[in-house]
C-alpha cells in the first residue's frame, strides 16, 4: 500500500461528496451560503471522514452507504474551526493559508456560517435515517446519530475549558481532559460512527475507540509542537499565538522536549492497538504516524 496515495485518493473522494452540499443558488441568503462554501471547501486534511470511512471499509466494501455521515462529520469539523477562530474565543486571523470566515465576511456572517454547517450536518442524516426501509440500517443510524451528538457536546464543553483556563494555571489531569473532549472527541465519534454502521461487534468498537483516543491526543500534542515550532507558511497561520495568548498546551505545560516525547509514546501505543487488530488496518497504522510527523 502506497500510504500517500491511498491518502490523496481519500482526500478527493471526501471533496467531491462535500461539493454537492455547497449552495450555490441566487438567493436573499446567497452570501451566506458563499461564506459556508469557503470554509467548508478550503482544504485541510479530511481526518475525520477519512477515519469513518476507513473504519467503515475494516468490516465492509460498500463504503459509499457512509458518505453522509462522512460528509456530516466534516461540515461539524468546519463549524468548530469557524466558531473557534471567532474574537470572542481564538481571535485568529489567517486558517488553512486563508483569511478567516469572520476576517473574509464579518462575524455576523461567521456565527450564522457555523449555526448552518451544524444544522445542515443534523438535516443530511436525519433526511437518511428517513429515507431508510431496513429496521437494522434505521437503527444503526440513529445510534451513529447519537454519538455524533455526543462528540459535539464533548467537543464544545472542551472548548469551553480551553477559553476558561486561558491565561491561568491548569492541572495535568485538566489539560488532559480539556483535549480528549475540545480534539477528540470528534476523532473518536467518526472511529465509533463507522464501526456502528458496518454492524461491527462491540469487542470491535471498543478497541477501535482505544485508537481513536490515542491518536486524538497525539494530534493535538502534534498541533501544540507546531503552535511552538512550525513553520508559519506551511502551518496556513502563525506561529507562538497559544503561547502570546497564555493557553495552556503541552508544550507550555511540559516543555518542548518532554511533550515530543509523549507524542512518541502515545502514538506507539496507538500503532501497537491497531496493528494487532486485524491484517486491513495497514492504512489506520500509517495514519497514526503520518498524524506524528505531520508538518501542519
Amino acid at each position: 500500500m502506497n500510504f500517500k496515495e491511498e491518502l490523496s485518493k481519500y482526500i478527493e473522494l471526501i471533496n467531491s461528496e462535500l461539493q454537492k452540499y455547497v449552495e450555490k443558488k441566487e438567493c436573499p441568503e446567497r452570501i451566506l451560503n458563499e461564506s459556508k462554501g469557503y470554509s467548508l471547501l478550503a482544504g485541510g486534511k479530511r481526518l475525520r471522514p477519512i477515519l469513518m470511512i476507513v473504519t467503515y471499509s475494516l468490516f465492509k466494501d460498500d463504503i459509499e452507504k457512509c458518505y453522509k455521515n462522512a460528509v456530516a462529520i466534516e461540515m461539524v469539523h468546519t463549524f468548530s474551526l469557524i466558531h473557534d477562530d471567532l474574537p470572542g474565543i481564538d481571535d485568529d486571523d489567517y486558517r488553512r493559508g486563508k483569511l478567516t470566515n469572520h476576517k473574509k465576511y464579518n462575524e455576523a456572517t461567521a456565527i450564522l456560517a457555523g449555526d448552518s454547517l451544524l444544522n445542515g450536518a443534523y438535516k443530511i442524516l436525519i433526511d437518511d435515517i428517513g429515507n431508510t426501509s431496513d429496521i437494522v440500517e434505521k437503527s444503526r443510524k440513529i445510534e451513529a446519530l447519537y454519538e455524533l451528538s455526543y462528540g459535539i457536546d464533548r467537543m464544545i464543553a472542551g472548548e469551553y475549558i480551553d477559553t476558561e483556563f486561558e491565561g491561568k494555571e491548569i492541572s495535568s489531569d485538566y489539560l488532559e481532559y480539556m483535549h480528549e473532549n475540545k480534539t477528540g472527541a470528534l476523532i473518536k465519534a467518526p472511529v465509533k460512527i463507522g464501526a456502528i454502521l458496518a454492524g461491527a461487534q462491540e469487542e470491535d468498537i471498543s478497541k477501535l475507540e482505544m485508537y481513536a483516543e490515542k491518536i486524538g491526543l497525539a494530534f493535538q500534542i502534534k498541533d501544540d509542537i507546531l503552535s511552538e515550532i512550525g513553520n508559519a507558511e506551511e502551518l496556513g497561520k502563525p506561529v507562538g499565538n497559544d503561547r502570546e495568548r497564555g493557553k495552556c498546551t503541552y508544550v507550555t505545560k511540559y516543555g518542548l522536549q518532554k511533550a515530543q516525547e509523549m507524542l512518541e509514546q502515545i502514538t506507539n501505543e496507538a500503532v501497537d492497538i491497531i496493528k494487532k487488530y486485524n491484517k486491513n488496518s495497514e492504512f489506520l497504522v500509517e495514519l497514526a504516524l503520518y498524524i506524528k510527523n505531520r508538518n501542519k
